[in-house]
């Protein structure tokens, strides 16, 4: 199995990804989100002139913020840095857009992007606004389309999903709690390439899971304040992505979330309405605000993390791979991201079956 990181994009981080390839991780995910963290392209071009081998790319560039041809001529770009090791990754980007008080694009708009951007992933001739486009300068270095950019879509609803299986060459999950579920969600994938006659081969279409992880020392329980530490800003997320589903769709709370909901509900019931998008996401995947502390419980901290003891961890990431699951991306807490990224890779690279 793969592992690789996502990063929070900060143009003074770089040293962050070039510790990671040190370690052997495979790829570096650079998360875009204008409004929280620095721009992923210029992190991406810096990560590139620092690195050699591990793989680099969007995790994931959003479509609502960027048309296709600026992400595409973005990501061609970085190739032409990078040449044979960008990938691309996309999604319809809750919280980019959420935090400007926008809602994130529909499937349908979603599709039609796609079907934009991925000829102009290759340098071809696609169609955007009715009018016929490509990139009409490729050479002498300006982007790089000789290098296959791989397409790897986002999705946690079966028809966002079915649109990497339609779309991409691959998927992009949150974290799996077992084999079981990744086993639906290839059904998903598999649904959507029905609709262009599309075969997926489980073998090459490649699947990697979002995720922290916190390898437990001896006697230590899930709630410690170390765990908290290592992954409750991602704990943090999946309860803001939980409250924005409430809040836009009227979706009901997730049964790992019933025990602090109503307190959660409370706390940014008494922020400004018109203002409140700016206040969910506060701290997003870097670290817990203090007033939100207390919604760490176990349930919480479990429902987006891998949290066990080495050899439950390995485990459970056998399975997964077992599964047909390629690569475990992880996101912990900024501070102590180093720390983590060591820990996880003396334990868990090249250690699943």
């Amino acid at each position: 199995m793969d592992f690789g990181i996502c990063v929070a994009s900060h143009v003074g981080d770089t040293d962050y990804i070039v510790r990671a390839e040190e370690l052997g991780y495979s790829h570096a995910w650079l998360a875009d989100s204008q409004m929280i963290w620095s721009d992923c392209y210029a992190a991406l071009a810096l990560a590139a002139y620092r690195t050699s081998t591990i793989k680099l790319g969007t995790g994931v560039a959003v479509s609502g913020t960027r048309s296709a041809p600026v992400n595409a001529a973005g990501i061609a770009t970085i190739n032409a840095l990078a040449p044979g090791r960008t990938f691309f990754g996309i999604g319809t980007g809750n919280t980019a857009m959420r935090v400007m008080g926008k809602a994130p694009h529909k499937i349908n708009q979603f599709d039609e992007y796609l079907d934009t951007l991925k000829p102009l992933l290759r340098g071809a001739e696609s169609h955007f606004e009715g009018k016929a486009i490509r990139h009409i300068m490729p050479d002498k270095g300006f982007v790089n389309f000789d290098d296959d950019i791989p397409l790897y879509i986002s999705g946690f609803a079966p028809r966002s999903l079915g649109l990497a299986g339609k779309h991409g060459d691959g998927a992009v999950l949150a974290t799996l709690r077992n084999p079981g579920v990744l086993e639906n969600l290839w059904g998903m994938i598999e649904d959507g390439a029905k609709t262009i006659d599309r075969i997926i081969d489980r073998n090459a279409f490649y699947m990697t899971a979002l995720t922290a992880i916190v390898i437990l020392e001896d006697g230590e329980k899930i709630n410690s304040e170390r765990v908290k530490r290592e992954c409750g800003a991602m704990a943090m997320s999946a309860l803001h992505y939980a409250y924005d589903q409430f809040r836009n769709f009227g979706k009901q709370p997730p049964n790992w979330a019933r025990d602090v909901w109503r307190d959660y509900c409370a706390l940014l019931d008494d922020f400004p309405a018109e203002k409140r998008h700016q206040r969910i996401h506060q701290g997003h995947s870097c670290w817990v605000i203090p007033e939100e502390e207390r919604f760490l419980t176990e349930p919480v901290l479990r429902a987006s993390s891998m949290i066990g003891t080495r050899d439950q961890i390995l485990e459970r990431l056998t399975d997964l791979r077992g599964a047909g699951l390629n690569q475990i991306m992880i996101l912990p807490n900024f501070d102590p991201r180093f720390d983590v990224l060591v820990k996880t890779a003396k334990a868990l690279i090249g250690n699943v079956g």
